[in-house]
């Protein structure tokens, strides 16, 4: 007699079956038994493991994003009111360095002054030491810029000019 249950595994459904002990369906062997394989008898290479799943996705533009960023995304989407306590690990210079790269070169400097142009001379060093910062709990946002801009019916608008580290 076998017994059916549902196991959620990595976020799928996988069919597991749990034999009974009066269940007369023969149980396949480990090849682990000191017989040789059947791929070595072959002259194949040994199979050790599954074929390796990509560990990026791409993204409607074509860049590629890690999983582990596609999987909060995933999850943000699915769930609007979940919680996430634990994203700092995702926060790495490589990030930090594309995060840079799709600012728009020609926006307005916050309340530092900085340029996208003025910031990207030295990045490396700047990246290493914001990642730094932020990993030690030693970053602290600056004030964005407030601008106000004229609307139609002759009120104002206000808008908030961020430095480009923030």
């Amino acid at each position: 007699m076998r017994e059916t249950r549902m196991y959620s595994l990595s976020g799928g459904r996988r069919l597991a079956r749990q034999r009974a002990s009066s269940d007369p369906t023969p149980m396949n062997h480990s090849n682990k038994d000191g017989n040789l394989s059947a791929e070595s008898g072959e002259g194949r290479p040994l199979i050790k493991e599954n074929a390796r799943q990509p560990n990026t996705y791409p993204t409607p533009s074509g860049k590629r994003v890690s999983q582990g960023l596609a999987g909060v995304r995933k999850a943000a989407r699915d769930n609007k009111e979940m919680k996430f306590t634990a994203l700092l690990h995702h926060l790495t210079v490589e990030l930090l360095r594309e995060s840079f790269y799709s600012l728009k070169r020609k926006a307005a400097p916050g309340v530092d002054g900085v340029t996208w142009q003025e910031y990207e001379d030295g990045l490396e060093d700047r990246l290493t030491d914001l990642h730094g910062r932020v990993h030690r709990g030693a970053y602290r946002a600056m004030p964005s810029r407030r601008v106000y801009i004229e609307k139609a019916d002759g009120r104002q608008r206000s808008l908030a000019v961020p430095t480009v580290v923030s």
